[in-house]
C-alpha cells in the first residue's frame, strides 16, 4: 500500500525538508523507512490551502484523503505574534483543530509540530514532555492553544515538540548570523537563553519515522546538546569562517536595545526522553547536524 501524505506549510523550513527527504528517499541522518516508497505526496502551502477556513480544510481532507497529515503550518515570527496575536491564533490554534477535525473524519493520522516556547523557561535544565507548561509569549500562548485543540479533536496524534529550527529554504537565524558576519566586524547576541539548535532535515527524518508508529502522544524531538545563542552564533561564524567577533548580551540589554520583541524562556532546553523511548534517538548533536548544514548551504539553500 502506497501512502497519502498531506503536507501543510510545504513552503516552509520543515514542510520543505519533509517533500525533498520523501522524494529522495533519504535524509542526512540516513534512508527514511521504506514504507515511504511510493508515497503520494500533497504538499500545500497558504495559497493552495488556508487552513483558517474550517469549510475548505474539510472539503480538502475529504477529497484528497491522506493516510497521514503534517501540519508545519504556523505564524512562527515570535516578535510578529505580539503584535497580531489574534492572528497567530487563527493559524496555531483553530487552523491546527481544524485539521484535526479533518483528519479525524478521514481515519489520518495527524502530526501536529509545536515549540519549546510553550514553557516558561525558568528552571535549569533540559524539559520533558511530561513537565509544566507556561508560556511567556504570545507564539507560545498559540502554539499551546494548538496542541490542545488538536488533542481535544482527534486521538491519533503526535505533538512534536522543536526548537531554534534552522532548514535550507526560508529565513533562520544561521542565515541571519552569516549575513551580518559578512557585513559587521561584531555582533550582539543574547547568552542568557538556552535551548537545542535543530536542523530541520533531522526533524523532517524523525517525524516521518514516528508517523509510522500508532504511539501517538507529546515528543520532544531536537538535536541532542544544549548552548545559548550566542555559542550558536559563534559555532555560526567559526564554521562559515567569518571573522565577526560575537558580543554577548542579556536578554534585559537586548529587550533594551529591542522593546517590541516577545518575552523568551531562559531555559527552554528539550529533551527526546519519549522519542527516545519509543524509537531510540537518532537525532545528531547541533554541532554536527550544523556542520552538515554550512557544508551543503551554498548548494541547497535560497541564501542571498
Amino acid at each position: 500500500m502506497a501512502y497519502t501524505i498531506l503536507i501543510t506549510g510545504a513552503n516552509g523550513q520543515l514542510g520543505h525538508e519533509l517533500v525533498r527527504i520523501l522524494t529522495d528517499g533519504k535524509a542526512e541522518i540516513g534512508l527514511i523507512p521504506a514504507d515511504y516508497e511510493g508515497a503520494e505526496v500533497i504538499a500545500v502551502d497558504a495559497d493552495m490551502l488556508d487552513i483558517t477556513d474550517a469549510d475548505a480544510v474539510a472539503s480538502f481532507v475529504a477529497r484528497t484523503h491522506p493516510d497521514i497529515v503534517i501540519n508545519c503550518a504556523a505564524m512562527t515570527n515570535v516578535d510578529g505574534c505580539e503584535q497580531y496575536e489574534d492572528a497567530a491564533f487563527a493559524v496555531n490554534a483553530r487552523g491546527a483543530e481544524y485539521l484535526a477535525r479533518a483528519a479525524k473524519e478521514a481515519g489520518a493520522k495527524l502530526v501536529h509540530v509545536s515549540t519549546d516556547y510553550v514553557f516558561p523557561g525558568d528552571v535549569p535544565g533540559e524539559r520533558v514532555e511530561t513537565d509544566a507548561v507556561a508560556p511567556k509569549s504570545a507564539y507560545g500562548r498559540t502554539k499551546l492553544a494548538g496542541e490542545e485543540s488538536v488533542l481535544r479533536a482527534h486521538d491519533k496524534v503526535f505533538i512534536v515538540r522543536t526548537a531554534w529550527l534552522y532548514g535550507y529554504i526560508g529565513k533562520n537565524f544561521v542565515k541571519t548570523m552569516r549575513k551580518l558576519g559578512r557585513a559587521h566586524e561584531q555582533v550582539n547576541v543574547v547568552d542568557d537563553q538556552i535551548g537545542n539548535p535543530t536542523s530541520a532535515n533531522d526533524l523532517a527524518y524523525e517525524i516521518l519515522k514516528l508517523a509510522l508508529t500508532d504511539d501517538f502522544g507529546i515528543y520532544h524531538v531536537t538535536n541532542n546538546g544544549v548552548c545559548s545563542w550566542a555559542d550558536f552564533a559563534r559555532a555560526i561564524m567559526e564554521g562559515s569562517g567569518l571573522a565577526c567577533e560575537v558580543i554577548p548580551v542579556t536578554s534585559e540589554q537586548y529587550k533594551a536595545m529591542n522593546p517590541a520583541s516577545a518575552d523568551r524562556p531562559h531555559f527552554s532546553a528539550l529533551r527526546n526522553a519519549h522519542l527516545e523511548d519509543v524509537l531510540g534517538d537518532e537525532m545528531r548533536t547541533w554541532e554536527t547536524a550544523l556542520a552538515t548544514y554550512l557544508a551543503n548551504i551554498d548548494e541547497l539553500g535560497d541564501e542571498e
